[in-house]
């Protein structure tokens, strides 16, 4: 393995945990990691590798909004609400580092359905978003996976 290819899978290693932590731009360091290395390596094979690895994490950042988002239209939850959890979300991550994140994102989703729907139906409606967005990151890492071994595949080509 060159150097390269080293710093390769690890700014992969990074971007699939950065999918898993979202404090990270996951995919978009999965993807340049395959561009740096697609660079270097140059050529018909290395060039194919990166743009099918992109074509893959593109697909998956597709999926990821549309089945989710479909999933929350027939609950009945707004993206509103979605929005409003993530804004709670930003203001936990400065409030509490990277912890207060996934805090005020729960919190944020809770107190928009608690005003939309009640106290009574909050709390399932906030689970209903919580695996909504869960089903999304595991959308986003099987893409990113899949392309991180197409650019194995790919080192182990050229």
């Amino acid at each position: 393995m060159t150097a390269t290819e080293i710093l390769v899978a690890v700014v992969i290693a990074v971007g699939l945990v950065g999918i898993l932590v979202p404090v990270l731009p996951g995919s978009v360091l999965v993807v340049g990691g395959i561009l740096v290395w697609a660079i270097d390596v140059g050529g018909a094979t290395a060039w194919s590798v990166f743009a099918a690895a992109t074509v893959i994490v593109a697909a998956g950042a597709v999926v990821k909004y549309v089945v989710p988002g479909r999933r929350l239209q027939v609950a009945g939850i707004p993206a509103t609400t979605q929005w409003f959890g993530v804004l709670l979300g930003v203001i936990g991550f400065f409030v509490v580092p990277v912890i207060g994140l996934l805090i005020g994102f729960v919190l944020g989703i809770y107190l928009a359905e608690l005003a939309r729907v009640g106290s009574k139906d909050a709390w399932p409606s906030t689970v209903h978003s919580l695996k909504a967005v869960g089903l999304s990151i595991v959308i986003e890492l099987l893409a990113a996976i899949a392309a991180t071994w197409v650019w194995v595949f790919g080192v182990l080509a050229t």
